[in-house]
């Protein structure tokens, strides 16, 4: 039996069918909202997996290019891998949902969003994400929901809730924010150097209308939920904590994780396991826990320290950043370079520059981005942290680093016109542990500058942790988390911005909500620690973007010239632009609206496509003088070509003030002359005189 429900939310009807479609799913979704519809499914496998200790969670967000009107690109003409956005999007579906499933579950869980179709006015992204929690809040899966999302955009100041693909697109700030009943769960965003308190107005105002969501979610399952069902519990034995603290005492575990490195504490611990594995040879069944009963024995050792003794793993105090350092140019010939290294994470950054054309091309749903001119890939290699694993490219944890760093710089890149260069930032992960992606934040800004790009601003990120207590009031907040204090923390929250304002936010936690006091200490610790790492660190190694690019970067110069003459410089077929590069070896660009932009490393070639572009762009008048090459000669002439695909004649008569008995007397092909346009007859042929041209340069 189908049931329809209905809201309206932020001028919009969202509408959701429940039983109409995908009856086999353990939950399901048919939900539209304006016209853009996804279809959103939770399911569960009936068994838990075994051999594993975590909550097997796997979030899909599938682009059907249909939903656009498109046929897919490539030889099989169907979607394939997964766009960049459609991982990101997954992440942000993923991060608030996880941490309301039990932590004891095993069971394989997946919840696929499907997008059927997309209305301009109605992100998809923002259905699918209501969707998941929709169909898993109705589903027989465990979820302590509901949880609902919403978007601000900012156009002309003003806060728009959920706004549509344009004025999320345009506008100054993209922020997601997710709910429970209670507390704020996940936030997301971009921003165009927001001020923190405005950041704060609007993560409240999106938690706000959760609220409504939230009430909407709980109709549903009120009158069409189904009851929970049961689920073998994979929690640790009370009995077995007890006997490992006899064996390995809450001081003797504290002294082993006590330790600002990595290496030495994953040793104290390696040694600790030996001791319970031959504590509990015996014993099969704790055996086959004993991976995660130590975990959760370090994991409650390290909060107690913090938490209730202000200690941290590496005996910093709460608010101290680890040891900082910053330098540039550590890799020759490349465009630009630096490195930023905070504790044991340590990240290299190298930059590209490339004319225009070699912009990444976008083929999503969103039919207002279809290329990309700044690109930002972060590679996380296994010797960062000392293991063995073979490279497979970038998973969804590198795409969403990544994109984190490039939405952090992408507010004060310059324009295409300030500088009109493809732009591509990598970072390598040197060393890592905790808040790589803070640390690829500044060694990005360090290149960008080092690179010569005009930024205008400084760029610098920080990571904030969290560690609660038993009640709302009873939490420590970290500033800068190692990946100790991520691993076993509450929270990650991740902030970039200038000294004016939030750039960039991106906040994971493990527990069911934070409160605004937190959030608001959070937001607040980490504009202290960017502005320190700006000014007494990023700045101390480069103050400002260098004034020219490298010597090894293309250079690129622009002109502009009539719309109207675009198809000139072109030529039929492209053969009169080719021509020009193949003569000069640059890269030529041009906008509809006449920018020219040539890109090259030698100048004197630069400077010569430039002055061919001028002159077949140019409205020919009399008495123009030329320089030109003799392509032909004929009985009564001969036609020199003074730019690609433009030729003139140059009568015998014209050749010279002496008599010319035969043109091979005086010219041969690939000669070097200067002409004057003596006239344009009436089917537009330029007829020259190079004896004129020759009287002109002598009466100068």
């Amino acid at each position: 039996m189908t049931k329809t429900f209905t809201m309206e939310l932020a001028g919009r009807t969202l509408r959701v069918d429940v039983g109409r479609v995908a009856a086999q799913a353990n939950g399901a979704a048919f939900i539209q909202y304006g016209e853009t519809t996804v279809l959103s499914t939770a399911t569960a496998s009936e068994k838990p997996r075994e051999g594993i200790d975590f909550f097997p969670l796997s979030v899909e967000f599938e682009e059907k290019l249909y939903s656009v009107g498109k046929i897919p690109g490539g030889f099989n003409k169907r979607e394939g891998k997964a766009s960049e956005n459609s991982v990101l999007t997954a992440r942000v579906i993923d991060r608030p949902m996880r941490p309301l499933f039990p932590k004891d579950y095993r069971n394989d869980v997946t919840l696929n969003n499907m997008v059927m179709s997309v209305d301009p006015e109605a992100r998809p992204e923002l259905v699918a994400m209501l969707g998941a929690a929709i169909s898993t809040c109705i589903s027989d899966i465990p979820f302590d929901g509901p949880c609902a999302m919403t978007q601000v955009g900012m156009v002309d100041g003003e806060f728009i809730i959920n706004p549509s693909q344009a004025q999320w697109d345009n506008g100054d700030l993209k922020l997601t924010v997710a709910s429970t009943a209670q507390k704020v769960i996940m936030i997301e965003a971009g921003a165009n150097e927001i001020p923190e308190d405005k950041m704060i107005e609007a993560i409240y105002k999106a938690h706000d209308v959760n609220q409504t969501i939230i009430a909407f979610i709980n109709q549903m399952v009120a009158e069409v939920g189904k009851p929970k069902h049961s689920y073998t519990s994979c929690a640790i034995p009370e009995e077995m904590f007890a006997e490992m603290r006899k064996i390995v005492t809450p001081e003797e575990m504290e002294e082993a994780v006590f330790t600002d490195q990595k290496q030495v504490r994953e040793e104290n611990i390696r040694q600790v396991t030996e001791k319970f594995e031959e504590a509990f040879a015996d014993k099969e069944d704790w055996l086959e826990v004993l991976g995660e009963a130590v975990y959760q024995y370090q994991k409650k050792t390290v909060r107690k320290m913090i938490l209730k003794d202000h200690k941290r793993p590496d005996g910093r105090r709460i608010d101290q950043i680890r040891p900082l350092s910053a330098e540039v140019d550590l890799i020759p010939r490349v465009h630009g370079s630096a490195m930023f290294t905070r504790g044991q994470t340590q990240i290299c950054d190298v930059v590209t520059l490339a004319p225009l054309s070699e912009v990444q091309k976008v083929d999503g749903l969103d039919e207002n981005i279809t290329v990309k001119r700044y690109m930002h890939h972060y590679n996380f290699p296994s010797y960062s942290v000392g293991e063995t694993k073979p490279s497979r490219g970038p998973g969804r944890r590198e795409i969403g680093h990544g994109a984190l760093a490039e939405r952090a710089l992408i507010p004060v890149l310059p324009s295409t016109e300030e500088f009109p260069y493809a732009i591509r930032a990598v970072s390598e992960t040197f060393e890592s542990n905790g808040s790589t992606s803070m640390a690829s934040t500044c060694a990005s800004c360090m290149a960008l500058m080092a690179a010569g790009v005009p930024i205008k601003k400084m760029v610098a990120g920080i990571s904030c942790g969290l560690v609660t207590g038993d009640t709302d009031d009873d939490y420590l907040v970290l500033t800068d988390i190692q990946g100790l204090e991520d691993f076993f923390g509450d929270m990650d929250f991740k902030v970039t911005g200038t000294h004016k304002g939030i750039t960039a936010i991106q906040m994971d936690i493990k527990i069911h909500g934070l409160t605004r006091p937190i959030v608001e200490e959070a937001i607040g610790r980490a504009r202290e620690a960017r502005i320190y790492i700006m000014d007494e660190v990023m700045s101390k190694a480069i103050e400002e973007p260098r004034k020219e690019v490298s010597t090894f970067a293309p250079k690129i110069v622009q002109i502009q010239i009539n719309p109207d003459k675009i198809g000139d410089v072109v030529g039929q077929r492209g053969k009169t632009i080719n021509e020009i590069i193949d003569r000069t070896g640059v890269k030529i660009d041009i906008t509809d609206d006449g920018a020219v932009s040539v890109c090259g490393t030698d100048a004197e070639m630069m400077n010569k496509a430039i002055e061919m572009i001028k002159i077949i762009t140019t409205d020919f008048a009399e008495g123009q003088i030329f320089t030109g090459t003799v392509v032909s000669i004929k009985e009564f002439g001969a036609f020199v070509e003074f730019a690609p695909g433009k030729e003139g004649m140059v009568h015998i008569s014209k050749i010279s003030n002496k008599r010319v008995a035969k043109v091979e007397d005086v010219l041969a092909v690939g000669d070097k002359v200067s002409v004057k346009l003596m006239e344009i007859d009436k089917q537009g042929r330029l007829n020259f005189s190079m004896k004129d041209a020759m009287e002109a340069e002598e009466n100068k």
